[in-house]
């Protein structure tokens, strides 16, 4: 399979797996072709750092996706942290507020300066996909549409001088719109028409994303549980292909 890097940029391959050889042997299968691991809470919280160390020596990117929500001191610390850790990427929870998000850019901008290494992407997480509608209105009872909310966060991220936001890619046009065009966003929730659905809610193609202006597509099972990883990956660049050739 020939490597795209401009479709190679946009793919983060999450490593939502059990066994950490498992995880291994994804990253020695599929480093030529993601531009970025994430590692999230499952994988972390049972093998810490071994994982990225691993990520780190094939010179691959990683995103350590621990969504940090505290008080700002503690974020701001915690920032630091994983950038010390060599993260390329990593998020925290758009609902901490001004002041979180402020932290941990200071704790970020901090930590990059000490390694003289750039500052890293910094998200912010809008709305997770799994939330629904319904889910804002009856159990949060929040009577708000969602996508405004999402917005209406992706907004608080910017003047925080976060990077940019994870969001639905349903969201991803309008957070643009709203934010500009540099402003990132990071699409989790991304199925293939081929793919199955699993527990999210909120879903897209990897066309329909990259159609709304989606910067990165996080793509997981739809590879990591596939009978063939290297065929899945080759239609998903296929896909995100025809649609670059398309907005040419």
């Amino acid at each position: 399979m020939l490597i795209n890097e401009k479709i190679k940029d946009k793919i983060v391959l999450a490593l939502d797996v059990e066994d950490i050889e498992e995880a291994k042997s994804l990253v020695d299968e599929l480093f030529p072709y993601v531009g970025t691991f994430k590692v999230g809470l499952q994988l972390y919280t049972k093998y810490g750092s071994e994982i990225i160390d691993y990520i780190s020596a094939k010179n691959s990117n990683f995103f350590l996706d621990v969504k940090l929500h505290d008080i700002p001191n503690t974020v701001e610390k915690a920032s630091e942290n994983v950038v010390l850790k060599g993260a390329n990427f990593f998020n925290v929870h758009a609902t901490g507020g001004l002041k979180m998000m402020q932290a941990a850019y200071a704790g970020a901008k901090k930590a990059a300066e000490k390694l003289n290494k750039k500052q890293p992407v910094i998200l912010a997480v809008t709305m997770l996909t799994s939330i629904s509608q319904e889910v804002m209105n009856d159990e949060f009872e929040i009577n708000e549409d969602v996508s405004n909310f999402a917005i209406r966060l992706a907004k608080l991220a910017k003047k925080a001088g976060l990077t940019g936001v994870v969001a639905s890619s349903l969201e991803a046009k309008r957070i643009k719109e709203a934010c500009g065009s540099d402003f990132k966003v990071l699409c989790p929730g991304i199925r293939p028409e081929w793919s199955s659905k699993d527990d999210q809610k909120r879903l897209a193609t990897p066309k329909f994303a990259i159609e709304q202006g989606a910067d990165y597509l996080v793509i997981g099972r739809a590879v990591t549980k596939a009978q063939d990883c290297l065929e899945a990956m080759r239609k998903i660049y296929d896909e995100i292909g025809e649609t670059e050739c398309l907005q040419r």
